[in-house]
């Protein structure tokens, strides 16, 4: 049985008023299962449909059509049951600002009929750096505070099936760090753990298998290892002081100063750099690297949007 199986799911909204077509599709057939005890990532852009799918998963959201369940449990007919299996971690800072942080955790404890909750709720705060704010009152947390409660009451009732929608957006490296350890721990002990994130390196380094989504549909699934072998080319990186031509800033990635060129070959290396030179300027820092998930990501959301890239349901 999987730990959360979405089949066929669409979701239609009505579109913007003056628009030619009836309703806007934010996610389109949408179909995959996720494992028990996989470490899962769902990405694409913005507007990809990620969070739709998620609030549908949650029970916020009702699909258009389709069936979403969590360890076989429908979200739509057996509501309570499936929503008892998710620990949900949103994306927006959403606190009560009349309790303290433990007072928040046992709330939230009492809402899945879970009582005499102290001993995990200090295991809790402790292991997300949370044990001395534990009787501030919320709103006098940071925000990176406040995120490390939402972790921890999404977690408080001991979930099979943990979501995490974008969960270190604009957090500091140690809240990373002292995230990532710990779910890794709860994964490696059985949990079940679907992540959405715009930090491609955390996918890469933390998730066995990966689904990408573009306008809805699922344009890439497969194993984290094997979307990274499909990669077609390496990376040619170098630096310059000066801003490229733009036929070649067209062929680019280009931040700050550290400009990336897809290279298949020693000859196409070497046509790159020549086309430095040849407009003046000097790379620094020149080095060969192996694809990594940003390069795939954007390879994948670069095809036509009817291609599917590398799916499997293995």
């Amino acid at each position: 049985m999987p730990a959360i199986s979405f089949q066929s799911v669409s979701k239609a909204y009505p579109s913007p008023r003056g628009a030619q077509n009836g309703t806007f599709l934010a996610l389109d057939r949408v179909s995959l299962d996720i494992e028990q005890g996989e470490f899962f990532g769902l990405l694409g852009p913005n507007g990809a449909g990620k969070t739709t799918l998620i609030s549908i998963l949650a029970g916020l959201t009702r699909a258009t059509s389709g069936k979403v369940s969590v360890l076989g449990h429908d979200v739509a007919l057996d509501y309570a049951q499936a929503r008892r299996c998710l620990g949900v971690v949103p994306q927006e800072l959403v606190f009560d600002p009349f309790f303290n942080v433990r007072e928040a955790l046992r709330f939230q404890s009492g809402y899945f009929g879970v009582k005499h909750n102290d001993d995990w709720i200090d295991e809790l705060l402790d292991s997300l750096g949370l044990a001395d704010k534990a009787g501030a009152n919320m709103r006098a947390l940071s925000g990176g505070m406040k995120r490390r409660v939402l972790v921890a009451q999404a977690l408080v009732h001991k979930p099979p099936v943990i979501v995490l929608d974008e969960p270190t957006a604009g957090v500091d490296v140690e809240l990373r760090q002292t995230l990532w350890q710990f779910i890794a721990r709860l994964n490696k002990q059985g949990s079940t753990v679907l992540l959405t994130t715009h930090y491609l390196e955390e996918a890469e380094a933390l998730c066995g298998r990966i689904a990408m989504l573009k306008t809805g549909r699922v344009v890439a699934l497969n194993h984290t290892s094997e979307l990274l072998k499909s990669a077609s080319s390496n990376v040619l990186r170098f630096k310059i002081d000066s801003e490229l031509p733009k036929v070649l800033a067209d062929q680019a990635r280009i931040t700050g100063r550290i400009v990336q060129f897809p290279a298949h070959d020693a000859h196409e290396i070497e046509r790159y750099l020549a086309a430095v030179r040849e407009a003046g300027l000097v790379a620094q820092d020149v080095e060969i690297r192996k694809a990594d998930l940003e390069d795939v990501f954007l390879e994948v959301m670069t095809q036509n949007k009817d291609s599917v890239h590398g799916v499997s349901l293995a």
